[in-house]
């Protein structure tokens, strides 16, 4: 594709250019664009970097709170976290590259995310991924899992971040278009945060970090179409990583940092060299020019389309105060990377490149970031599915069957087998009871701590986008809560099929609306996300999975709550109210086969009123151990406690509901606590207070889990639940 073409409709429909899109170009230059110009066109107006389908929408969502430092529109979010230090965090796709060949694309979205952090003066502290498979029956699963889990945990591991939580589902839906969403979250001091915008005309553009080669080119044209079968032959256009080079990268940026030159600072992620340049010319309003003879190459003969679309990974564009270049090239030798000079701002509004002596592109940068296509696209609304009925859902013949089949479905087994190959614990401040809802990863040399977790749930956002937005959002705030944290900011990642569909834009604008509501409600902004469309395969959509990545703060370690703390003796609380929504279920999807029903609704100002209730118990150290009800329902999170504190339960059943409801029922605003008998005590009458639902349904000790009609030991729980992922990755069925 690198080889120059005539330029026409042709070659702009294979770039991914509508035919009004390519008039539209030829409107705005006047004139028809070169191969060059045709193609930064296309990358920077192409769905991943324009966000033209999705961006009247997105602006539904709330981004401020008096916390918020920055939120969307730079590389990623910012908050406030107190004694003078913010939080920064984004999370991103890197689907479509991960399918195709599996341990890059993985492995180079870990390296772009932590990109996106680092470059705005924050050391990367955690690293979190949220992963959807399709059938494990699918012959290609087990090959993309493995591929998929040795990349992150291959960059993740090799770049000294520590990988402390996350997700990974399977569905048939993702057979063809699986989802890998990697989050990061650093750490730096509020006053030193950096921007991409350009200031000023005349001052140094510099290029630091790993030289360019061929790989990635179009990159972000390939994540913005649809797959089909030839989809396989676009391996050259996913990136090659190199952790290793990445760690020097973040640790030469940060040095940079520290040094009273840099003026504004990119890195090089989806489209390169051109996004880079073209969005901190447009951001300043000051024109670029580059020198593409003096771009570091690692491959001969490379053009200047070549570079200028690159995705090699590792790069930096920086803007550096004239007169202070050699600080830039001091420290970047010193760490063994490049440093090049290879252009300045200007004040005439163009991107303009010079190559072999003569100017290969002279377009305004305007029409590049803001004048892209935006749509207005047609969309639907499915049709609301019926509430079922608790009643007419068969009761399992064997309780305990039920439960051990439930624990052992590939999407609540275990996971054990992924994280394991995740490094936790490197930097020593990923917290050492953590093995809760979040994950808990102190702040360096304090007694404070961030709370990170990553949540959605596709099976209700299908049945109902706009309950499901919420719901995965209410998820978020409340594992958030149950490690005692307070909820403060959220980022996302929307992954659907394609927006032309008007069906699929009605999940997606459904969804967000959710969303928003549900941001609103518990004043729970969104600071930063990632918008990844054409999801699908040959018309077939994956399922809409909008992905949520929250972030809360713990001002005192010794007031959390985990799943692990539980004392034999200790009281079980359900905190909610329980009324056996079995609509859109685990139970009812693994049990009888039923992808049907609505999904329990979201009742906002409960989620708030039960978490800061739930929060105010931890503070007050009356909870041994917490856990919210999710996937499953009460019986499955009765189970995960159980088993995290190797010690069992007897729990009493429902009188008022079948208990089948009761036990696998997926009711919002739920948690389950154990406590000490007089501490519980206290918080049901706090609970009464409050007008918070609290009732004992169960006391811990022995080696089972008991109810009315199951008595199943620990050990035997334990063994189905950890035994699904290692035997299918090992070729069992």
């Amino acid at each position: 594709m690198s080889k120059e073409r005539e330029v026409g409709p042709a070659l702009a429909a294979e770039f991914g250019l509508k035919p009004d899109e390519y008039q539209r170009i030829l409107d705005r230059l006047g004139r028809t664009p070169n191969f060059t110009e045709l193609g930064i066109f296309s990358v920077m107006w192409s769905e991943h970097c324009s966000y033209k389908s999705s961006k009247k929408h997105l602006s539904k969502l709330p981004t401020k709170a008096p916390w918020v430092i920055c939120g969307p529109g730079e590389n990623a979010g910012v908050i406030d976290i107190g004694d003078g230090l913010a939080a920064i965090f984004k999370m991103e796709s890197h689907n479509h590259p991960s399918f195709i060949e599996p341990y890059q694309g993985a492995a180079t979205g870990v390296g772009g995310i932590l990109r996106d952090v680092f470059t705005m003066g924050a050391r990367p502290v955690a690293l979190l991924n949220a992963l959807r498979f399709g059938d494990p029956a699918h012959p290609k699963t087990r090959r993309l899992v493995a591929g998929v889990v040795a990349g992150i945990g291959g960059y993740g591991n090799c770049v000294g971040v520590p990988t402390v939580g996350g997700e990974t589902n399977f569905h048939p839906g993702y057979n063809g278009n699986i989802l890998v969403n990697a989050m990061c979250v650093g750490v730096a001091p509020k006053d030193k945060i950096f921007y991409s915008a350009a200031k000023n005309s005349g001052d140094t553009i510099v290029y630091v970090g790993a030289k360019t080669g061929r790989d990635g080119i179009h990159g972000a044209t390939m994540a913005s179409a649809e797959f089909d079968e030839a989809s396989e032959e676009k391996r050259p256009t996913v990136q090659v990583g190199d952790p290793f080079k990445e760690k020097l990268l973040i640790e030469a940026c940060l040095e940079l940092m520290q040094e009273d030159c840099i003026v504004a600072i990119q890195d090089m992620g989806a489209a390169g060299l051109t996004s880079s340049s073209v969005e901190m010319g447009g951001k300043g309003n000051v024109g670029v020019e580059l020198n593409m003879d003096a771009v570091p190459q690692r491959e001969t003969g490379m053009s200047a389309y070549e570079m200028m679309l690159s995705e090699s990974q590792e790069r930096m564009l920086v803007i550096i105060k004239p007169g202070r270049e050699h600080i830039a090239h001091a420290i970047m030798e010193k760490w063994g990377l490049d440093a090049a000079v290879i252009g300045k701002t200007t004040n005439t509004g163009n991107l303009v490149l010079k190559h072999k002596g003569e100017i290969v592109c002279d377009i305004p940068i305007a029409p590049l970031s803001e004048d892209a296509p935006l749509y207005d696209r047609p969309y639907v609304y499915k049709d609301k599915r019926p509430i079922i009925d608790a009643a007419s859902v068969p009761a399992p013949k064997d309780l305990g069957a039920a439960l051990t089949q439930l624990l052992s479905c590939p999407d609540l087994a275990s996971k054990r087998w992924i994280w394991e190959q995740y490094d936790r614990s490197v930097m020593g401040d990923t917290f050492a009871d953590s093995g809760g809802d979040a994950a808990i990863v102190r702040l360096h040399g304090s007694n404070r701590a961030l709370a990170i977790c990553t949540d959605v749930t596709p099976r209700y956002v299908s049945a109902d986008p706009y309950e499901g937005g919420k719901q995965a959002v209410a998820e978020c705030y409340r594992n958030l809560s149950a490690v005692g944290a307070t909820p403060l900011a959220i980022t996302d990642n929307l992954n659907f099929g394609n927006p032309e569909r008007p069906e699929i834009m009605g999940e997606i604008v459904g969804a967000i609306e959710g969303m928003a509501e549900a941001c609103r409600e518990l004043y729970f902004p969104v600071v930063s996300g990632n918008v990844s469309l054409y999801n699908e395969t040959n018309g077939a959509a994956i399922p809409p999975t909008p992905a949520i990545g929250g972030v809360g703060l713990i001002d005192d370690l010794s007031q959390t709550a985990t799943y692990r703390g539980m004392k034999t003796g200790d009281h079980i609380l359900l905190i909610g109210a329980t009324k056996g929504w079995l609509g859109a279920s685990l139970y009812l999807r693994e049990l009888h086969k039923r992808e049907e029903g609505a999904p329990p609704p979201v009742d906002l100002a409960l989620e708030r009123k039960t978490a800061e209730f739930i929060r105010s118990q931890i503070k007050a150290k009356r909870v041994n151990a917490c856990h919210d009800l999710s996937d499953g329902g009460l019986l499955v999170a009765a189970a995960e406690l159980s088993m995290a504190n190797n010690l069992g339960l007897t729990l009493d059943g429902a009188k008022a509901i079948p208990a089948h409801a009761f036990w696998f029922g997926e009711d919002q605003a739920r948690y389950l606590i154990a406590a000490a008998p007089h501490e519980a005590a206290q918080i049901a009458a706090a609970a009464e207070t409050a007008g918070v639902p609290c009732g004992m349904i169960g006391v811990s000790g022995g080696d089972a889990v008991r109810a009315e009609g199951l008595n199943a030991s620990v050990a035997s729980l334990r063994q189905a639940h950890e035994g699904w992922m290692p035997e299918f990755m090992a070729g069992g069925d």
